[in-house]
């Protein structure tokens, strides 16, 4: 296994460890799952060129659409949870308000 993937399962490991043990806040939470996608598309797009099938190369395209969707989602929901509540801890969240 050369060590471009090794470097990008470490960053995938390392981001995945941090968004299960820094939930507290949600811009850390986001920045956490922003490092899983980026290093879900770098490990994509290499086995992409490894690969020579025509309709893998959609792939990474794809995985980066969601991404974004996902980041323009995440910080809208971080904007307006930090105007309503004044911070964005997590634990200060309680869904069972009306």
């Amino acid at each position: 296994m050369p060590f471009i993937y090794i470097n990008i399962l470490l960053a995938l490991t390392t981001a995945l460890l941090g968004l299960l043990l820094f939930r507290s806040h949600m811009m850390s939470s986001l920045l956490c799952l922003e490092g899983l996608m980026l290093s879900l598309f770098i490990m994509s797009a290499l086995t992409t060129l490894g690969t020579h099938h025509t309709l893998s190369i959609t792939m990474p395209i794809i995985l980066m659409v969601f991404a974004a969707c996902e980041t323009a989602l995440g910080l809208a929901l971080l904007v307006t949870i930090s105007n309503i509540y004044g911070s964005d801890y997590v634990q200060n969240l309680n869904l069972l308000q009306c």
